[in-house]
């Protein structure tokens, strides 16, 4: 490649990028970005930050303006940014390699993440599958449960072709995720691409007392769906204790080991994904101990490398593993992987991540930031336009509505946006939350200080009665 002279060098222009104004870059992603879930006509007219540096619990945009990142960077900067142990992790690796593939060779960070993951999974966790994303950590895991039943021997177990999923999941947004969830907004656009699965009822109604009646109904269509399919079924999935992306829907107790229970006296595999729930936001490292449940298949993400590079894993008990043994004639090969599986660089971020999590106070912190955000939020409670906080763990989902009459709600107009509106009023106060729909979602960083959490839960209290009454922030 010639350069011209007087052309900008790659470290110029990089520097260049660096020192320009957050107007000038608001126009630049305007004119070549395509950003997710986001409709482009009303993203060109919104004056949003441009992320430039982060520290702690906090973002700092290109203007220097710091803001209070209250969803961990869409659920995934487990310990916050720039941290310390994982920063030196990844700089070190840089000084190794950055990249080498799993296929035909080993490496050495892969090892010790797997090795790592195993000694905290719950259940009789025995294998470690890398990929880059919750997503692809389900579609993986969907695949092996298929694969694993065509191998088994006689007629009975290749009949278990399908997939029982729960109504509302959100499993990711990969062709087979979508197939086993349930949000009609994400996914209906993508019904005839989809294979078949079977939808069990879960609890819904406006309130947790409104839930709790209606297990027994759940319970029992789930027991009659699975005396008539369950035997073509290869696996049960789900989000347990919470449904994450459909608005922090929280189970009532029991629920999740319930239909675990269920299942797994049909004979199917459980396959959990845990990609939201892990390393500590249920108050336990994983949900499923807080469940007490132990999957066949555990899907992980996010917060595996503590947000810093893409990287997910499906681990596998031995059962699992075993079925794909055999001779090269006999294909039982699993025939999946991506150019980036067990990549350095993430392998060796998550090594330093799984170290903080084994931390002692780490779950004592997650625990405290849980409780305080329960306290602080009760606020709300009484609020003529929140319908309900819901909290799993450190997970909170604020339903914002019209209006409520006991059981009568009227929800905002979608044209409102009325849960972005709220976002908005607490980004012009200087703290970053996202919505689902009307649902204000916080998920803060577990390194958040008790002053940033009261800030946190106050800015966003504040927000809700500003966008609610129609009243400007200042």
């Amino acid at each position: 490649m010639t350069i011209e002279p007087g052309a900008p060098t790659a470290a110029a222009a990089a520097h260049a990028s660096r020192s320009a104004s957050q107007a000038e870059l608001r126009a630049r992603d305007r004119r070549v970005l395509w950003h997710p879930f986001t409709q482009m006509r009303g993203w060109s007219d919104e004056d949003f930050p441009v992320i430039r540096a982060g520290q702690g619990a906090e973002l700092i945009d290109a203007d220097g303006r710091r803001y209070l990142d209250g969803t961990a960077s869409l659920w995934c900067a487990l310990h916050g940014h720039r941290v310390p142990r994982i920063d030196a992790a990844v700089a070190a690796q840089l000084g190794r390699v950055a990249h080498s593939t799993l296929l035909g060779l080993g490496g050495e960070p892969s090892i010790e993440v797997a090795e790592s993951l195993l000694s905290m999974a719950p259940g009789d966790a025995a294998r470690v599958f890398f990929s880059d994303s919750g997503s692809s950590a389900v579609e993986i895991a969907l695949k092996m449960a298929f694969q694993y039943w065509r191998q088994d021997a006689g007629p009975g177990p290749q009949q278990r072709t399908r997939f029982l999923c729960l109504q509302n999941a959100y499993h990711g947004d990969t062709i087979g995720a979508v197939s086993v969830g349930g949000i009609d907004l994400f996914h209906e656009t993508f019904r005839p691409l989809l294979f078949d699965a079977v939808v069990a009822p879960v609890p819904t109604g406006p309130s947790r007392a409104a839930r709790t009646a209606d297990v027994e109904r759940c319970l029992q269509a789930f027991d009659g769906i699975l005396a008539e399919h369950g035997h073509e079924f290869a696996a049960l999935i789900l989000e347990p204790g919470v449904q994450g992306a459909a608005g922090m829907r929280v189970y009532p107790d029991g629920f999740t080991r319930a239909v675990v229970e269920r299942a797994r006296a049909a004979g199917l595999l459980v396959i959990v994904d845990e990609v939201a729930t892990g390393f500590g936001r249920s108050g336990e490292m994983f949900a499923c101990d807080r469940e007490g449940i132990e999957p066949d298949l555990l899907c992980l993400g996010k917060g595996l490398s503590g947000g810093y590079l893409p990287l997910a894993a499906t681990v596998a008990t031995e059962r699992i593993y075993a079925g794909f043994l055999g001779d090269y004639e006999d294909y039982r090969t699993f025939f999946h992987g991506h150019t980036f599986t067990g990549n350095a660089l993430g392998c060796a971020a998550a090594v330093a991540s799984l170290e903080l999590c084994r931390d002692t106070g780490f779950l004592e912190r997650a625990r405290a930031i849980a409780d305080g955000l329960g306290r602080g939020l009760t606020r709300l409670d009484d609020h003529p336009h929140v319908l309900e906080v819901r909290r799993y763990g450190s997970m909170v989902g604020i339903e914002v509505v019209q209006s409520t009459r006991g059981d009568d709600v009227t929800p905002y107009s979608t044209a409102r946006r009325m849960g972005h509106q709220v976002s908005l009023a607490a980004r012009r106060r200087g703290v970053l939350i996202r919505p689902l729909g009307d649902t204000i979602v916080l998920m803060p960083p577990l390194c958040m200080t008790a002053d940033e959490l009261t800030r946190l839960v106050d800015v966003t209290c504040d927000a809700i009665d500003d966008a609610t009454r129609g009243a400007p922030s200042p």
